[in-house]
């Protein structure tokens, strides 16, 4: 999968999972935090990620998942 069509699943997933509206906008530079996302919403986003991609993160990818590209990034360095 390119990092493209990760990016637009996770933006889904995001949208999904945070409960956000779709005219809400969310790129890549957007963190979570600014989405209004707590500690148990940002454990519920990496869970999805991690079932979708059928991946793990590691603990230190974890302490760096902030933004969406950091949540892509981390996912095309567990691929």
């Amino acid at each position: 999968m390119d990092r493209n069509a990760i990016l637009e699943r996770v933006i889904e997933i995001v949208l999904g999972t945070l409960e956000i509206g779709e005219d809400t906008e969310v790129d890549e530079d957007t963190s979570f935090k600014s989405l209004g996302a707590d500690s148990f919403d940002l454990l519920e986003l990496v869970t999805s990620l991690e079932d979708e991609f059928d991946l793990t993160f590691d603990d230190e990818s974890l302490e760096e998942i902030a933004t969406v590209r950091d949540a892509v990034d981390a996912i095309e360095n567990a691929q």
